[in-house]
């Protein structure tokens, strides 16, 4: 799912930097403006003529998937709003738990025929007594019962694999469930700008009602040296867990960039 800020020409292109693209707009955002405060995420996707976009293409099982996450990596939500195909407004009940400046992303394919996908962005800030989370690299994460690891390296402009285990204790987890066409969803936001990177799961196509596990493997591509982090989700018994990693992509020549957004 990785369907554009920074002026390097490695950046022409790059998802999830712009609220607009493919002729298409990703209207304000209306949202709770305080932590604590219940109320309704919402918004528009505009075509060229101010229109709202109404027409959508399935991916990953969905028409339209939404991300959230505050500009430092932290409170990461992979959402699916539900649509009003009179007005073209997405919506789902919303209470921000920290405060901060969030990053929220539109993932999307426009029309009911097979399209070319995009991922807009706008930025919503949230009054409340802000901390900033430290985010180090890290290739372990536990989510509840369940851990999970990371091997592989991301290497900038080169494609790379990476492979996710998933156990519960000591034991190897073989329960995962197909959880958005697939036997877990990896998103992946560079560091300092947060731009997407193309993720795209590496196995054939699962069948309704199969089982995987305890690895799931996935093919990246970082754009630039630099740091990056990357959110997994998987699902077991009709349940959907989040484990979070932070890997430092190298040059191709095995260096990490100083550079790099970042740092």
């Amino acid at each position: 799912m990785n369907h554009d800020s920074d002026t390097s020409s490695h950046d022409i292109g790059l998802p999830g930097l712009s609220v607009s693209g493919g002729g298409f707009v990703l209207a304000p955002i209306t949202a709770p403006s305080v932590v604590g405060e219940q109320g309704t995420l919402s918004f528009q996707i505009l075509d060229a003529d101010s229109a709202p976009l109404t027409e959508f293409s399935e991916s990953h099982d969905k028409d339209l998937h939404l991300i959230v996450v505050r500009s430092d990596g932290d409170q990461f939500h992979h959402v699916h709003p539900s649509l009003n195909e009179t007005t073209g407004i997405w919506s789902l009940p919303w209470t921000w738990k920290k405060a901060g400046s969030y990053r929220v992303y539109a993932d999307f394919a426009p029309g009911r025929e097979e399209s070319v996908g995009m991922t807009l962005t706008r930025t919503v800030d949230v009054a409340g007594e802000y901390s900033p989370a430290s985010r180090p690299p890290t290739r372990v994460d536990s989510t509840g019962d369940y851990s999970a690891s990371i091997a592989g390296d991301l290497v900038a402009g080169q494609m790379t694999e990476l492979t996710v285990s998933v156990s519960r204790g000591a034991d190897p987890v073989t329960e995962l469930e197909l959880y958005l066409g697939a036997f877990g969803h990896l998103v992946a936001l560079r560091g300092g700008d947060l731009a997407y990177l193309h993720v795209h799961p590496h196995a054939g196509d699962p069948r309704p009602g199969e089982r995987s596990g305890p690895e799931i493997t996935f093919m990246a591509q970082a754009p630039t040296a630099g740091r990056y982090l990357l959110y997994l989700d998987f699902q077991i018994d009709g349940q959907v867990h989040t484990v979070e990693f932070v890997l430092d992509a190298q040059t191709p020549t095995g260096e990490t960039a100083t550079d790099s957004p970042d740092h």
